[in-house]
């Protein structure tokens, strides 16, 4: 296990939210979840619950020092295009509050779940995530930006009817890329890809500068073969990837 200090988890009792927390209170960290008064029953037995707003900065920062990292989750449940305010009122603003209160604390590291991109469908989405990924770009703090397309798992796997048509556009030259870049994660390949972040900070969050690290859905999928062998050093997970 790697990385030092608390996680703190927001978005805890979501989706991702939840099987992260249990997978890193299962290698030993110490996890921080953020959850709405009444919501705390969610959170998996042994996290730390703290009961705050994820829109608003101040109930955040108490919770974040130098050494924390911050898994930020919060946004919209099953997004669709439909739901463009949503994505300003929850995704925008939530990820607006966790970065100012970590920017306040200093924060060790900053991992983001944003989206991945460009893509033909989901144009509100996608921008307001840009948006956030600029937003933590200019804030400084050592980041992992992780760019799933769809996570497939209970309650959202209708997206796996169209494998047959992720197959075939892979064969063509002029499709590959699109096809790899939005393809479908598995939940646990998407937990995997989380905790291997967390575990990992980029080599720069020591010397507290640098661009965000970005984790496309190829890469997810080879660290998930990487996620049991130390470390990879810098290319390996770009070895991996091209051994698909």
């Amino acid at each position: 296990m790697r990385g030092n200090g608390t996680v703190f988890v927001s978005g805890a009792t979501g989706y991702l939210g939840r099987p992260l927390i249990c997978a890193l209170l299962e290698r030993g960290h110490s996890v921080r979840a953020l959850a709405r008064p009444g919501s705390e029953s969610r959170v998996p037995r042994g996290a730390d619950v703290m009961l705050g707003n994820a829109l608003d900065a101040a109930s955040l920062t108490p919770a974040l020092d130098a050494g924390t990292t911050l898994v930020h989750l919060t946004g919209a449940p099953k997004p669709a295009p439909w739901k463009g305010r949503q994505f300003r009122a929850v995704d925008e603003a939530s990820l607006r509050a966790s970065l100012e209160a970590a920017c306040r604390a200093r924060i060790a590291h900053l991992v983001y779940v944003s989206v991945a991109q460009p893509a033909p469908v989901m144009r509100t989405y996608i921008k307001v995530r840009r948006e956030c990924e600029e937003a933590i770009r200019a804030g400084g703090i050592p980041a992992t930006l992780l760019r799933p397309w769809y996570v497939v798992g209970e309650g959202h796997r209708w997206p796996l009817c169209l494998i047959p048509c992720y197959k075939l556009a892979e064969w063509f030259p002029l499709t590959r890329q699109g096809a790899l870049r939005l393809g479908l994660l598995r939940h646990e390949e998407m937990t995997r890809g989380l905790v291997w972040a967390v575990e990992n900070p980029p080599a720069t969050a020591a010397a507290g500068r640098g661009e965000p690290r970005v984790l496309t859905v190829p890469d997810i999928r080879a660290l998930c073969r990487l996620a049991e062998l130390p470390s990879p050093a810098p290319g390996e997970v770009r070895h991996a990837r091209a051994g698909n």
